[in-house]
């Protein structure tokens, strides 16, 4: 699943790309994708492109006095192809495909077996529920804690709270796994039964997971994101393979069925 940082790259790249391109055509190839039912990407049709920015794990192409909001759910990506460019044949599907004036065109694709990729299209981004509920974004310099910490005397598991998107913008699997393993806590165990020492380390390594991993993906090229992405995990997708920090085996999460990992030998709580 893309999270922020690997979005917050494809969204400056497809800045530098787009903007100041006109869209010259528009083509819905799956219908499931196109999540307004007022305005679909056809609207944006002779309009330019202004810019590209993100909310949290969306992307949000400006384009005329709309914006077209991309949800990548768990397999989307966007692509620019180019004019002569031939894609491999394992290439993912086009759901949505924009046409540019450069005879290049911007695809909303998606690898899963069901479509979780989408995109609105919008007068104001807040217009899509799940960037209004978005919470504080722990890549922004002017990061609040205050939610996150409020968050930790809920008995919700630890994991779990740290992808809640209206706590805290941009997280998922992935990165929770990071967090959890830099602050040395058990992904399973309930938010409330940490102590202080354990609560300020989760909110500490949460800030310094993120901005790192911002500053790692930065300029990488979109196509090596997810590679980039995947060689610089410490536990997620490492399952038998040696802990970094205390050379004992990286398990799956109990219950996790591969989707997540941690080190039980040193995620371990006092007591």
């Amino acid at each position: 699943m893309p999270e922020s940082p690997e979005v917050a790259a494809l969204a400056e790249f497809l800045d530098g790309r787009l903007a100041g391109r006109r869209v010259v055509g528009a083509d819905v190839v799956e219908f499931r994708a196109v999540k307004t039912h007022d305005a679909g990407p056809e609207t944006l049709v002779g309009e330019t492109i202004a810019g590209a920015s993100r909310h949290g794990k969306h992307v949000d192409l400006a384009v005329g006095d709309r914006h077209a909001i991309v949800s990548l759910g768990r397999h989307g990506w966007v692509r620019v192809v180019e004019d002569g460019d031939a894609l491999p044949p394992d290439a993912a599907p086009a759901l949505v495909r924009l046409d540019l004036d450069d005879d290049a065109a911007l695809e909303l694709t998606d690898a899963g077996e069901w479509v979780s990729a989408g995109v609105s299209v919008v007068a104001d981004p807040r217009e899509v529920a799940s960037v209004a509920k978005l919470g504080p974004d722990p890549a922004e310099p002017a990061f609040d804690p205050a939610p996150l910490r409020a968050a930790l005397a809920r008995r919700k598991q630890a994991r779990a709270l740290l992808q809640e998107q209206e706590t805290i913008a941009g997280v998922g699997g992935a990165y929770s796994d990071e967090i959890l393993w830099a602050a040395r806590i058990p992904p399973l165990v309930r938010a409330s039964d940490l102590d202080e020492a354990a609560r300020d380390r989760l909110v500490a390594a949460t800030i310094e997971v993120m901005r790192d991993a911002f500053a790692a993906r930065r300029g990488i090229p979109i196509d090596r994101l997810k590679s980039a992405k995947a060689a610089a995990m410490n536990v997620h997708g490492r399952t038998g393979r040696p802990c970094p920090r205390c050379g004992g085996t990286i398990e799956d999460v109990p219950g996790a069925k591969g989707a997540a990992q941690h080190c039980p030998a040193c995620q371990v709580l006092p007591g």
